[in-house]
């Protein structure tokens, strides 16, 4: 079987085709696959590190207001899928595979016009404009959230949650611990902005870092590598407490998120299917960056079952921040509630949903 699969710009499009690449992989010894990726994306990076065939398109997104960079689009937009095409000549795919970015555009698009099956995946409660625009041609669109139902037709729904939920269960937490200093035995609450790090979410971490000392439990805060050097210099300024490991990125996220008891961060559907599915209480700080500001629908629909607590970024500082991470790690019984809120609102069987969705198209 051959497998073309397209995602890109950040991880929250990245790491679910990841995952679902190696659910395909449990199945299908001989599987081949070819992932289609922007240069300038993360996929250029992530991809190539995991090994897997990759190649790329020159696209961009649509502005929302008229413009003449749209006719620029417009103009990329047909180069990629004759690139596309070219790509899926080549390969000869049973199936292509998109998780969202602008680049599945092109690459779907071109292979619902050579007659090649084809699923979209979209993480989001509320989808962006490429998906809507692939949902009137592909024959599936898998939904984490039932909230996105309601954008694509009825008949191509099926709701399969994220696969990268299912990369998180099995691994060792307490391997994921030492890998980044945490101690073992010990509770850790991480700190992360998502792929590229938050800056707001930094500022406030930096307002409460000399107050942190004396927790009795860790922190492991990932600035994001844009953010890192920034960050050491305010970090020198104030010192930095023994309880506290700064770390620009980390390439093992599940066993890190398996290992630790809280976690502050963006309301990205990848980051969320991944709590849910450990059962890992959350502090939610949406972006408010985001296409329809989605992050904080995603965001709600746990803290709404008390598996999370929100915190818009215009309310966010470090004393709030500090206040409810000592709230829900000093408390057991809220700690214990949080978690067991968070699991009943996971799809840990994502990956497999998925596969099944792709294998009956093939079929």
């Amino acid at each position: 079987m051959k497998v073309l699969v397209s995602g890109g710009g950040t991880g929250g499009h990245i790491y679910p085709a990841l995952a679902l690449i190696n659910e395909i992989k449990k199945y299908h010894r001989e599987v081949e696959f070819l992932y289609v990726g922007t240069e300038k994306g993360l996929e250029s990076t992530i991809v190539k590190r995991a090994d897997i065939p990759f190649k790329s398109v020159e696209i961009s997104g649509f502005k929302r207001k008229l413009s003449m960079d749209n006719v620029k689009t417009i103009i990329n937009f047909l180069k990629a899928v004759q690139m596309s095409k070219q790509y899926i000549r080549e390969f000869k795919p049973d199936i292509v595979i998109g998780t969202g970015g602008y680049v599945c555009g092109p690459v779907v698009y071109a292979a619902h016009k050579m007659k090649i099956p084809t699923i979209i995946h979209e993480q989001n409660s509320v989808p962006g404009l490429t998906n809507k625009f692939l949902s009137k041609y592909v024959d599936k669109v898998a939904i984490c959230f039932e909230q996105a139902a309601a954008y694509f037709p009825e008949e191509k729904v099926v709701l399969t949650g994220n696969p990268r939920a299912s990369e998180v269960l099995y691994q060792d937490g307490n391997r994921g611990k030492e890998s980044v200093g945490l101690t073992k035995g010990k509770k850790a609450v991480l700190i992360v902005g998502g792929s590229r790090g938050a800056k707001p979410i930094n500022e406030a971490f930096l307002e409460i870092l000399g107050k942190v000392g004396g927790k009795d439990y860790e922190f492991l805060y990932i600035t994001g590598d844009v953010h890192y050097d920034k960050v050491l210099e305010e970090v020198r300024k104030v010192g930095n407490p023994e309880n506290v490991i700064i770390k620009p990125f980390v390439h093992n996220m599940p066993e890190v998120l398996a290992g630790v008891d809280l976690i502050v961060a963006r309301a990205g559907a990848t980051t969320l299917a991944e709590i849910t599915a450990l059962g890992l209480p959350s502090i939610l700080i949406p972006s408010p960056y985001v296409t329809n500001n989605h992050q904080e629908k995603n965001a709600r629909a746990l803290s709404d079952k008390d598996a999370a607590i929100l915190c818009l970024e215009q309310e966010l500082n470090g004393e709030e921040l500090l206040h409810n991470i000592d709230r829900i790690l000093t408390n057991s019984q809220l700690l214990q509630e949080m978690k067991q809120a968070s699991k009943r609102l996971g799809i840990p069987d994502a990956a497999n949903r998925l596969y099944k969705v792709m294998i009956d198209l093939v079929k």
